[in-house]
């Protein structure tokens, strides 16, 4: 089976506003930061970690390769567009320093489309000019682009701090990065293996003792991590000692109980009624406390999130 991204489905990204570099990475103007420029309203990432939607770039070296099919995730999987190929592998491996400076010109492409807009925050917009961060995280399964701790380093070298999210299923890669990102964001959406199989459904062998062996791993990182779980009604909102037994094990410096949101290509696997309200996450976040050693320490009522720590303040 190929490996290469069918034209198709490149079609489809264009279309969605992906601005594809090379052979397997992409940027896209975040939500947050056209709100940032044009309606004054920021990410739960600048309340929770101080990171400014304006000047955050949101990329990916990895697009659409990925070793699961989660069912709330907003990408087109290959069901969704009856195709066929191997997402589990990239063709090639990219340059870092090109895929760096190629994310930095298509930020600036994207940034240049709000010189016209009368809204625009134009202090703001100068600032975008000048990125601070970089958030590893709009599609795909980074890990599976092999020089990933040289592109931490890039970025790095242009003084951007990074967020790293990954599904965890690929734990030597993590370990082996050489250069950690700012914090690492590891996706634990499931309590065991059978809801694991149920809502991430992954296309590697042995993914659920995977993921479990990068959760012990990450103690040993000198970075800020971070346990995201997005959760979905009626599948992953329940089984809390089960929950609190993964998180003891990993003993991350966050936990992140989010919303799954009913956008992009998800709407073709997920009902909306399938979409938490905050309210939900609140008492999700609530019963997790309970169970654990973390405590509550912010939220974000319009993202439905809900920030979780050991640390009394963040």
């Amino acid at each position: 089976m190929s490996t290469r991204i069918p034209k198709t489905l490149i079609g489809t990204l264009e279309k969605q506003k992906y601005h594809l570099i090379g052979s397997h990475s992409a940027v896209k103007g975040c939500k947050w930061l056209h709100e940032a420029l044009v309606n004054g309203r920021s990410c739960y990432k600048q309340k929770f970690y101080g990171i400014k939607s304006h000047q955050c770039i949101q990329m990916t070296p990895s697009l659409f390769y990925c070793t699961q099919q989660c069912l709330f995730c907003w990408r087109p999987q290959k069901s969704d567009l009856q195709i066929k190929f191997d997402e589990t592998t990239l063709p090639t491996h990219d340059d870092p320093e090109m895929i760096v400076r190629e994310t930095l010109a298509a930020q600036n492409k994207i940034l240049a489309g709000y010189k016209g807009n009368v809204k625009t925050d134009f202090d703001k917009l100068r600032e975008a000019y000048t990125p601070k961060h970089i958030a590893i995280s709009l599609t795909g399964e980074p890990t599976l682009y092999q020089p990933l701790g040289q592109l931490i380093e890039k970025f790095r070298e242009k003084g951007l701090t990074t967020f790293l999210v990954s599904n965890g299923t690929q734990p030597s890669r993590l370990l082996e990065l050489g250069t950690e990102p700012t914090q690492l964001y590891i996706s634990c959406c499931a309590s065991n293996e059978a809801v694991y199989k149920k809502i991430c459904r992954p296309q590697v062998s042995k993914a659920w003792q995977k993921v479990n062996e990068t959760l012990k791993s990450l103690p040993n990182f000198r970075c800020p991590t971070v346990i995201r779980i997005t959760l979905v009604k009626g599948i992953n909102m329940d089984h809390f000692q089960e929950y609190a037994n993964l998180l003891d094990k990993a003993n991350p410096t966050y936990i992140e109980a989010k919303a799954y949101m009913h956008v992009g290509f998800s709407n073709l696997r997920l009902g909306f009624d399938r979409m938490p309200s905050h309210e939900d996450i609140s008492t999700f976040a609530q019963r997790l406390a309970e169970a654990t050693s973390y405590n509550i320490v912010n939220e974000s009522k319009e993202s439905r999130v809900v920030l979780l720590s050991k640390r009394k303040k963040v």
